[in-house]
């Protein structure tokens, strides 16, 4: 278990996760933007950890990551912490269109982008793109650039992020699939919008990568 410091004042946090995996790095990042402390306890799902009873009573599902506070509240899905630990911050806007907007593209990353983006990446990444599962990769890749092709043109006329100029929790959604997007096979170079972006969002006080919080779990 490993912690991060942050500002006093809010409940205990508790991740539930593996920080290799995009929706489990989405709430740690937020968490780190915002410079909330947090306690982070790793889940190893091909050990079986997410399929203990003690796990499923916080999501029946068996899905990570799951955030738990000192109350016992759980709440599993990463779009849904990140709406619940952003809605009181800068990373929530203050006007309603701008709010729906948020939504609507974090429902579009769930829906049209992580499907696609996100399983590439498992089936290469993590199962070192095996024989039977070439052809699920390669159908894939259309679905895929489909969603990175949608950002890019969003990202050329929002202003710098997704929602506006300033960056909202849809940004947070996107970034964890997409700044990796090339470990699924797909090559950003041909989406100049998308990198710039990728370097505001790597630029913003708190930001953390994948590796940090790797380093910061093998440290403790």
């Amino acid at each position: 278990m490993t912690s991060n410091g942050g500002a006093a004042g809010v409940d205990q946090i508790t991740f539930y996760g593996d920080t290799a995996s995009g929706n489990c790095y989405k709430v740690r990042l937020l968490a780190s933007l915002l410079d909330l402390q947090y306690h982070w306890q790793h889940i190893d799902i091909l050990k079986g950890e997410s399929k203990t009873p003690e796990f499923l009573a916080m999501n029946p599902t068996g899905a990570i990551p799951v955030m738990q506070l000192d109350n016992g509240y759980c709440l599993p899905e990463s779009n849904a912490i990140l709406f619940y630990l952003g809605q009181d911050s800068d990373y929530w806007p203050d006007d309603k269109e701008t709010r729906a907007l948020v939504l609507g593209w974090m429902f579009f990353e769930q829906y049209s982008h992580e499907p696609y983006v996100a399983v590439a990446r498992f089936i290469n990444k993590f199962l070192g793109l095996p024989e039977e599962r070439k052809a699920e990769y390669e159908s894939k890749q259309l679905g895929g650039h489909r969603a990175l092709g949608t950002m890019n043109s969003q990202l050329e006329t929002s202003g710098g992020f997704m929602c506006s100029e300033h960056p909202s929790i849809a940004d947070i959604a996107l970034f964890a699939y997409t700044h990796v997007a090339d470990e699924g096979g797909f090559d950003l170079s041909s989406y100049p919008a998308i990198v710039s972006w990728i370097k505001r969002i790597q630029s913003l006080p708190g930001f953390k990568s994948m590796d940090d919080f790797k380093h910061i779990d093998s440290s403790t």
